[in-house]
C-alpha cells in the first residue's frame, strides 16, 4: 500500500511537447493509480492547453483529472512546499521555494527527474543523493530501460487497452474514420512525427515506388515542411490528402495524448521523435524509428548507440544490422530509402521483437510506481 503524500512537479516547456507530455502523464498517474495529491507547475500554459483542450491557457490555478495545475510565473506565490518535490528535466526551482523547503521543519524529498537515457552510467547514478549548500539533499532519478533505473512512464492498464484496441479491427476503423480515413485492406499504415529531417524525401520516394500500398499519417508538426517540399507544395494543413505512386499521405490535426496513443496502436510502423513519443511508440509493440534530438558535439549519437546496445539484443545479426542501418540513415539524413527497403526484408522478425521488448519493459516496472516506492522507502530511512 503506497504512502499518501503531496507532490509538487515543476515543468519548464523548453521545446515542443516532450517535457510537458511526460510530466502531465506522470501527474495524472500519481493521482489516479496511487492516490497522491499532485500540483503541477507549468511555465507555458498555452502549450499545455493544446495537450489538454479543456484547460485554460490563462488561469493561474485550475484542476484537470484530479491534478491541480498552477501557472509557474515570475511572481512566485507564497505556498507551502509539498512532501515530494520534483524538478523535471533539469529545470531550476524558484529560489523562494527552495528557501521555504530549507526552512520547513518537515522532511521533504527533493528529486531531479532526469531525461531518459540508455547509457550504462545511468544505472550507477540512479537514486544518488546530492547535498546542497543550504543543507537540503537532492536525489537524481533516472528513467531507463534496465532494472536498476526508474523505468518508463506507463499507466497500469495501458497494455491491456492497447491489446484490446489492436485485437478489434472495428476500433481501428472507427478511430481512422474519425479523421475521414478509410484504409483499404492490405495497406501498410505508418505514422510520421519527427523533427525537420532531410532523410524524409528518400524514404517517401521508397514508399511511393513500392508495390505495397502505404498510408502515411502525419500529425501537425515540424516535419510537415519536409513532406510539403517532397510534394512540391508551399505548405500542408490538417485535413490535406495527397497521393503519389502507391503512397497516400494524410495530414492529421494536433492530437491529444490519448488520440496519439491510438494512432501509434493503429500503425504497422511509427516514426517518432524526442522522448515522449519515443516511449509511447515502444508501448505500441510495433517497429519504429527514433529521431533523437540533435545535441552539441554529436552527443546524441552516444545516446542512440547506447539504446541500440539494449534494444538489438535477441535479433539475428542480419536484422540487427538492417535496423541499425535504417536508424542511422534516418538520423544522419542520408540513404534512408535504400536502408528502408533492406529493413523490410526482416519485417516479421522486427515485429515480434518489438512486442518482446515491450514485455521486457513492463517487467521493469513503471516510473510513477517506482517514484512512490522510492518515497516510501526514503521515509523509512534514518534521517541523516
Amino acid at each position: 500500500m503506497s504512502v499518501k503524500a503531496s507532490w509538487d512537479i515543476f515543468c519548464v516547456v523548453v521545446d515542443n511537447y516532450g517535457d510537458i507530455g511526460v510530466t502531465w502523464r506522470l501527474a495524472r498517474q500519481l493521482v489516479v493509480e496511487h492516490g497522491q495529491q499532485v500540483r503541477l507547475w507549468i511555465d507555458d500554459l498555452q502549450t499545455f492547453a493544446r495537450l489538454q483542450p479543456s484547460a485554460s491557457a490563462t488561469a493561474s490555478q485550475q484542476w484537470h483529472e484530479g491534478v491541480e495545475i498552477r501557472h509557474w510565473s515570475p511572481q512566485w506565490p507564497d505556498v507551502e512546499p509539498a512532501d515530494v518535490v520534483i524538478e523535471a528535466f533539469a529545470c531550476r526551482l524558484p529560489d523562494e521555494y527552495i528557501a521555504a523547503m530549507a526552512a520547513s521543519k518537515r522532511r521533504i524529498l527533493w528529486l531531479n527527474l532526469e531525461y531518459l537515457s540508455a547509457e550504462d552510467w545511468v544505472v550507477g547514478c540512479h537514486a544518488l543523493p546530492s547535498m546542497q549548500s543550504d543543507g537540503l539533499q537532492k536525489y537524481f532519478f533516472f528513467p531507463g530501460f534496465e532494472e536498476g533505473t526508474g523505468g518508463l512512464i506507463r499507466e497500469g492498464d495501458l497494455i491491456a487497452r492497447r491489446e484490446a484496441f489492436q485485437n478489434d479491427l472495428s476500433l481501428r476503423e472507427a478511430f481512422l474514420q474519425s479523421f475521414d480515413l478509410n484504409v483499404q485492406p492490405g495497406t501498410t499504415l505508418l505514422s510520421l512525427f519527427a523533427y525537420e529531417n532531410p532523410a524524409i524525401a528518400s524514404w517517401l520516394d521508397a514508399l511511393a515506388a513500392q508495390a505495397q500500398p502505404s498510408q502515411l499519417l502525419v500529425p501537425e508538426g515540424r516535419v510537415l515542411e519536409d513532406v510539403a517540399r517532397w510534394l512540391e507544395l508551399e505548405q500542408l494543413r490538417a485535413g490535406d490528402r495527397y497521393q503519389r505512386g502507391s503512397l497516400d499521405i494524410a495530414v492529421l490535426p494536433f492530437m491529444t495524448q490519448h488520440q496519439y496513443d491510438m494512432l501509434l496502436w493503429c500503425c504497422d510502423f511509427n516514426a517518432v521523435r524526442g522522448e515522449e513519443s519515443f516511449i509511447r511508440a515502444q508501448w505500441a509493440g510495433r517497429p519504429l524509428v527514433w529521431h533523437i534530438y540533435p545535441q552539441e558535439e554529436d552527443a546524441h549519437w552516444d545516446k542512440l548507440n547506447a539504446f541500440f546496445e539494449l534494444y538489438l539484443r535477441g535479433l539475428t545479426p542480419e536484422a540487427s544490422d538492417a535496423l541499425r542501418g535504417f536508424w542511422r540513415a534516418w538520423n544522419s539524413g542520408e540513404g534512408s530509402g535504400e536502408a528502408w527497403l533492406t529493413m523490410l526484408e526482416h519485417e516479421a522478425q522486427l515485429l515480434a521483437h518489438a512486442e518482446h521488448w515491450t514485455r521486457k519493459q513492463v517487467a521493469n516496472g513503471d516510473l510513477a510506481g517506482k517514484l512512490v516506492f522510492f518515497y516510501a522507502d526514503w521515509l523509512g530511512a534514518t534521517p541523516a
